[in-house]
């Protein structure tokens, strides 16, 4: 019985130490004592602010109910999304606010070399004029007075958006690396133009991150910090949170998409087993645009325009309750839990725009819009890092100046044919135009005018006049005046999803797709951010059916 007990417990000890032991050596994982640190207790991605899980799964891609255009950039495709979160409404005025006050309060628009950080950041607000209507009020008061505070951002171009989403991702790790208190409390309010906090600067270069500030970048040895550096202050192989420790989480981004597409329609709700009960028309089921169900029958379920001169219905019991843009959560949300998925305003993704979806090559996670680059390095062998000094500022077609990249984050260069030497899945930087665009999928390819594009677009020119003391002294804009111009595609416009305000119900369709420049905004266009999932597919596994 003695021995029986004894095995016992030694084989509980074992089971119960076995997730803190490497598998392939056998060594402690624990971080303690000098061995190799790893989490071993990890329980799933945490779910960011404002998100919300939307699992993958198969789907058709651009299938329309109504087409009138006879138009064969919605052609269907069946694609695979993997799962994601996506922000459960529209970025509104004062989520976006906080990004311009954060921008004000670190880089001062007062010191010349920062001004244009925070000008290329403001949205526009004369989106809302009309030659022949009194916007005024719109205009200046939208973006900031109180009552709209919760109604979605507009007038922001698809680049403004990208940059906001790459702000909220820092904002959002610095602030969970602070509660957990791997980083100094408060440091993201100590940190200046010169010490900002990157995620992947801290990721790659702890050591650098807060301008090289080690008293906001290491903390306040607390607890935790103890726990993960161990009893030995010395061994400081443990003292910044890694990648492999699942504290970060991925980057807030723009939907693809087909992500997009896919969150939209919400087809969990008409699923059966494995396939789907009929098609749907809108996010929501049925196909109309109002009520059905008893106690709130007729009463409409998006924002969108009902006819020629009808924004919002007769004021009164038939009133959608918007004539422009609508506060967030004012319409039921769909099968994923997403609101204002048709309505209210469009809403940029990711995806640079081409008339056809390329299935044939891929029917996974689709994209178009890879630009891949690699971390600048050294000669020393450390990471290049953006200083107040170095930041680069690119000139958009109309004129607008805006920050490459700002200080605190690694600089980025363009992948070169030794990286991508003998590999298969790519071989350039720039796959914007990749089988539909580049030279060798031209139509002309092969010809002699090999110089001509499959998409002439109009081509403006803006330069900066310099003077011959090197001060600038304005832009000179350019506008292309050939009269010969079939098209304004090109890798600089960018898709738009779900119909607006503006538009009438034909735009709710999920799979309707429109395009805009990049560098332009409107009234009627937003944007709301999307995360990557890492790790399972479903978040609480397969259940057994009811």
């Amino acid at each position: 019985m003695i021995v029986a007990l004894t095995t016992s417990v030694v084989s509980c000890n074992k089971s119960k130490d076995y997730k803190d032991n490497s598998r392939a050596t056998g060594w402690r994982l624990d971080g303690k004592d000098g061995s190799l640190k790893y989490q071993t207790d990890y329980k799933g991605q945490e779910t960011g602010p404002g998100l919300v899980f939307v699992e993958g799964g198969t789907f058709t891609m651009g299938r329309v109910q109504d087409d009138v255009m006879h138009d064969w950039n919605n052609s269907p495709t069946q694609q695979h999304v993997q799962s994601f979160y996506m922000d459960e409404t529209e970025v509104t005025n004062r989520m976006y606010l906080q990004y311009l006050d954060w921008l004000k309060l670190t880089f001062p628009p007062t010191e010349k070399k920062y001004t244009n950080i925070y000008k290329g950041a403001l949205p526009d607000t004369l989106v809302w004029r009309n030659r022949l209507g009194y916007n005024e009020t719109m205009t200046n008061n939208y973006l900031r007075h109180p009552a709209y505070q919760n109604y979605p951002v507009v007038g922001v171009n698809w680049i403004q958006a990208t940059e906001f989403s790459k702000w909220r991702t820092d904002r959002v790790n610095e602030l969970n690396l602070e509660e957990k208190g791997y980083i100094g409390e408060n440091a993201r309010y100590a940190a200046d133009a010169n010490t900002t906090f990157n995620t992947e600067t801290y990721i790659n270069a702890p050591t650098k991150v807060y301008g090289g500030n080690d008293s906001l970048s290491k903390g306040r040895n607390s607890e935790r910090l103890v726990e993960l550096i161990g009893k030995d202050k010395k061994d400081s192989t443990h003292s910044f949170i890694q990648r492999k420790d699942g504290v970060l989480l991925p980057a807030y981004r723009l939907p693809t998409e087909a992500e997009w597409e896919y969150a939209a329609l919400g087809l969990s709700g008409i699923r059966e087993y494995n396939q789907y009960r009929g098609r749907k028309k809108y996010p929501w089921d049925g196909q109309y645009t109002r009520q059905g169900g008893r106690r709130k029958r007729g009463d409409q379920l998006a924002n969108f325009k009902q006819g020629n001169g009808d924004y919002g219905g007769i004021a009164g019991w038939s009133d959608d309750g918007a004539d422009i843009t609508a506060e967030i959560k004012s319409y039921p949300p769909n099968d994923f839990g997403l609101y204002d998925m048709a309505g209210n305003v469009a809403e940029w993704v990711a995806d640079v725009y081409r008339p056809i979806i390329d299935d044939e090559f891929n029917d996974f996670n689709y994209y178009r819009g890879n630009v891949f680059t690699k971390n600048a390095i050294s000669k020393d062998g450390t990471v290049k890092l953006v200083t107040s000094d170095s930041i680069v500022f690119d000139t958009l077609s109309n004129g607008s100046i805006v920050a490459r990249s700002l200080p605190g984050e690694i600089v980025q260069e363009a992948v070169t044919e030794k990286d991508t030497y003998l590999r298969t899945q790519f071989t350039d930087s720039d796959n914007r135009d990749f089988r539909d665009g580049d030279k060798a999928s031209s139509r002309y390819y092969g010809q002699s005018t090999t110089n001509e594009r499959m998409y002439n677009s109009p081509q403006h020119q803006v330069n900066a006049i310099i003077d011959s003391t090197g001060t600038s002294k304005g832009l000179d804009r350019q506008y292309d005046t050939n009269s010969d111009r079939t098209t304004l595609i090109d890798n600089e416009v960018r898709v738009f999803k779900g119909g607006s305000w503006r538009d009438r119900a034909y735009w709710l369709d999920p799979a309707q797709r429109r395009y805009f420049p990049q560098d332009m905004a409107t009234d009627y266009i937003g944007f709301r951010n999307a995360m990557s999932r890492v790790g399972s597919k479903s978040q609480k596994g397969k259940r057994a059916r009811d």
